[in-house]
C-alpha cells in the first residue's frame, strides 16, 4: 500500500470518533467568540474564560476518548495480528491521526485568540507561547491515559470510561485537589479552574511526563497483542 493511501486508510479507520469531536468543539469556540465580538463593546472576562475552557477542557477529552477508542476496536484483530506490520506500529498511527487532527485545531484557534485579542482577555491566561501548554499538557495526559487503559483492558468502552471518569472527577473535585501540593501537580484544569499560581508551570510538566509515560508504557503492552485474543476469548 502506498504511504497516501495507508494514511487515507487510518484516517477511516480512525473514524469520527476521532476526528467529529474536535470540530464540534471548535466550532463551539467560534461560535462564542462570534457573539462575543457583535453583542459586546468592552472585553468580556467570561467569554475569555470560555473559550480559554474549551482549549483546556474540551479538546484534551476529545483527544483522550479518541485515543481509548483504538485498541480492541478491529472486528478481525486476529487477521490483523498476521500481517508484516505490528499491530503497535498500526495503533500508533492512528493515535497520531486522531491526537495530531486535535493539535491542529487547538493551535487554529489558539492563533485566532491571540490575533483576535480574545487570548489575553483572561486574567490568568499565560503569553502565547507557553500558554500552549493550556491545552497541551491535558491532551498528553488524556490520550496517554486512554491508550494506556485500552491496552490493559482491549475494551474501548472500559477506556473510555476511564478517560471521561478522570475528567469528571478534575472538575467536579476542584477544591479538593487544591488542598494538596501533589494533587496540585496532577489537575488537569490548572489554567481555568485555578492553582497556586507558582504550580502552573510545574502542573503542565508533570502532565507532559505522566501523559509521555503512560503512552510509553501503552506502546510496550502491545508488543504482545496476542493478549487481545486472550481477550476475545473471555
Amino acid at each position: 500500500m502506498r504511504p497516501l493511501s495507508l494514511w487515507r486508510h487510518e484516517v477511516r479507520r480512525a473514524g469520527w470518533v476521532a476526528l467529529l469531536p474536535p470540530v464540534l468543539a471548535a466550532g463551539i469556540l467560534v461560535l462564542v467568540a462570534v457573539d462575543g465580538a457583535v453583542r459586546l463593546n468592552y472585553p468580556s472576562r467570561g467569554i475569555a474564560l470560555v473559550l480559554q475552557s474549551l482549549l483546556e477542557l474540551a479538546l484534551p477529552l476529545a483527544a483522550g476518548m479518541a485515543a481509548a477508542s483504538l485498541v480492541g476496536r478491529d472486528p478481525a484483530v486476529e487477521l490483523q495480528l498476521t500481517f508484516p506490520t505490528a499491530y503497535r506500529t498500526t495503533i500508533l498511527r492512528r493515535l497520531a491521526i486522531s491526537a495530531g487532527w486535535v493539535a491542529v485545531i487547538a493551535l487554529t484557534s489558539a492563533v485566532a485568540m491571540v490575533a483576535s485579542g480574545w487570548w489575553h482577555r483572561w486574567p490568568s491566561a499565560h503569553d502565547a507561547l507557553p500558554g500552549q501548554l493550556t491545552w497541551l499538557a491535558p491532551t498528553l495526559c488524556l490520550v496517554g491515559l486512554g491508550l494506556l487503559v485500552g491496552a490493559l483492558s482491549a475494551s474501548p468502552a472500559t477506556a473510555t470510561a476511564a478517560v471521561v471518569a478522570v475528567w469528571f472527577f478534575d472538575l467536579a473535585a476542584a477544591g479538593l485537589l487544591q488542598q494538596h501540593r501533589w494533587s496540585r501537580l496532577l489537575y488537569l484544569f490548572a489554567t481555568t479552574r485555578g492553582t497556586v499560581h507558582d504550580d502552573w508551570t510545574a502542573n503542565r510538566l508533570t502532565l507532559l511526563a505522566a501523559g509521555a509515560a503512560m503512552t510509553a508504557a501503552g506502546w510496550l503492552l502491545l508488543r504482545h497483542p496476542s493478549r487481545l485474543l486472550t481477550k476475545e476469548t473471555e
